[in-house]
């Protein structure tokens, strides 16, 4: 690994090694994908990874490549401590709204955790079940916390391949390009064929 992105993984881990060196041993990130799209999932990953982990190319997911976010996804939850996800679909966002959706999504990647963390560091969101463990909540984490920037991945990845899996299924709406975000590309395909029951009604009630 070069010595740039070494100090950049470094930088990124500052906050977390004070935690370390103040006795917290489980440190989770927790970070979401897909609270703007038309259609799919809400994703939100949760990881816990060894004190002395350092993967190169750890970033906030929106930030690096969908071929480099792969390659870190596996390296991510190869050497994690535990990890999970948390996945709640289109029907449960129309009926509780995308936040406490998020929230619930969160609660159950908390609970897949096979290992309970001594703290969690959650990308923006506050007012969430965390069982008892105590929280952190910073805005743009994903930029700023190691964990969190793991997390954003795990999270992406995940849901990008269920998307990639549903463009099998609905073709003609072209969710392998863009996941379900409203891309004019999406907007003139649901125009023309209809939602399906990927979409939200709730968020394309403005296109049909």
């Amino acid at each position: 690994m070069k010595e740039k992105e070494i100090d950049r993984l470094k930088n990124l881990k500052k906050d977390e090694e004070n935690l370390y060196s103040n006795k917290v041993k489980y440190i989770c990130g927790i970070d979401e994908a897909g609270r703007g799209p038309l259609a799919g999932p809400v994703v939100v990953g949760a990881v816990i990874l060894p004190a002395d982990s350092l993967i190169e190319g750890v970033n906030d997911s929106k930030k690096i490549s969908e071929k480099k976010r792969e390659r870190v996804f596996e390296e991510i939850v190869n050497t994690a401590i535990s990890y999970s996800t948390g996945i709640v679909d289109q029907k449960t966002i129309d009926e509780i709204n995308i936040l406490n959706a998020t929230k619930l999504a969160v609660k159950k990647a908390i609970e897949s955790l096979e290992i309970k963390p001594d703290l969690i560091l959650v990308d923006a969101l506050t007012n969430i079940e965390t069982f008892g463990i105590p929280y952190k909540s910073i805005i743009k984490g994903d930029a700023k916390e190691y964990s969190i920037a793991a997390a954003s991945i795990i999270a992406k990845v995940t849901r990008d391949r269920m998307m990639l899996e549903w463009d099998k299924v609905f073709p003609e709406y072209g969710f392998a390009k863009h996941k379900g975000y409203g891309t004019a590309a999406h907007i003139q395909a649901l125009k023309e064929n209809g939602p399906c029951m990927l979409h939200r009604k709730t968020f394309i009630k403005n296109f049909i």
